[in-house]
């Protein structure tokens, strides 16, 4: 199983951000949380890594429908989307969605797998839009 569904952008990091938040919006995610690790980790502890965001993406009528199914799952909501610096070709970025079936076969709880389907939709169809 795929950890993530990903594709690379001929975008800068800051267009890509704004562009995979559009892309959420459409499929129905809003932005909780954005996490920039490149800037944390600097100011943390000293490390530097390629500008690289975390985007904490929800789409509250299958957050819903999760924790319905299983209380817990909120410990792997919301789904992440991270944007990174494609560090080979720095004019252009990655986008990673967390793979949502990684939720059914962490818990083997076969009541999440219809939510972990449709999610995986949108997501898949965010990310494919961002070559539009």
């Amino acid at each position: 199983m795929n950890l993530a569904i990903a594709t690379t952008i001929d975008a800068p990091l800051p267009e890509a951000v704004a562009r995979t938040r559009e892309a959420l919006a459409d499929q129905g995610f809003g932005v909780l949380t954005e996490i920039d690790m490149a800037s944390t980790l600097r100011t943390k502890i000293g490390a530097e890594i390629e500008d690289y965001v975390i985007l904490g993406a929800c789409n509250p009528t299958l957050a819903h429908r999760a924790v319905t199914a299983d209380r817990q799952i909120g410990l792997l909501l919301p789904c992440n989307v991270v944007v990174r610096t494609d560090v080979e070709r720095p004019e252009r970025s990655i986008v990673e969605a967390m793979n949502p079936a990684l939720m059914v076969t962490v818990t083997d709880d076969p009541a999440l797998a219809p939510v972990a389907d449709e999610a995986t939709t949108l997501l898949t169809a965010a990310i494919e839009s961002l070559h539009a």
